[in-house]
């Protein structure tokens, strides 16, 4: 018999780490959760470093990621897609913004191939980063993978604006922290 499904989760402490009330004015903001989240992750040995999170227009919180890789068994749980995954779900949408709402992904740092992939059909506007991949390979033994040369010009392509570099130095430690810990602890 096949395995028929996949279930993916968040950990707990998400819960009670995440101000859903709150409004996130402004691109550092945004992207300073997402590097909120990538710490607390390795604070709670519950993933990797890196954390993610979806915003609509109105600068709301739609939902959060976090790296899962290793306690879900499954090489599809990055943080980027954790967001998007359960923003869609909650959404009840396959593409965030099909009915011209607009939404933004904010991540601790640059999407791998894998996640590049996603933002493509994830239908987002914007794209916030911290970290680069050059950081994610450098402070740790991560491969990020192949991207197309102009990977920024093919996502504004597509009308996804990218705006990178934003708290790059606090994103850069939580990576180094990660990379001096010798990889997974959880």
């Amino acid at each position: 018999m096949l395995y028929a499904q996949a279930h993916f989760t968040l950990p707990a402490w998400i819960h009670e780490a995440v101000d859903t009330a709150r409004t996130y004015t402004g691109d550092e903001a945004k992207v300073e959760l997402a590097i909120t989240l990538s710490r607390l992750n390795l604070d709670h040995g519950s993933g990797g470093p890196f954390g993610a999170a979806v915003f609509d227009g109105e600068d709301r919180l739609v939902s959060v990621g976090v790296n899962r890789v290793v306690p879900q068994t499954c090489s599809v749980a990055h943080a980027e897609m954790m967001a998007y995954m359960c923003a869609q779900q909650r959404l009840q949408r396959y593409r965030l913004n099909e009915d011209g709402s607009r939404f933004v992904l904010a991540t601790s740092a640059q999407p791998c191939c894998q996640c590049y992939g996603a933002t493509v059909w994830a239908g987002i506007d914007a794209l916030l980063i911290g970290a680069r991949s050059a950081d994610v390979e450098e402070l740790t033994e991560f491969d990020e993978g192949p991207l197309p040369a102009d990977w920024v010009g093919e996502l504004e392509k597509r009308g996804i604006a990218v705006r990178r570099d934003i708290q790059r130095e606090a994103a850069r430690a939580v990576l180094r922290r990660y990379g001096e810990q010798g990889g997974p602890t959880y």
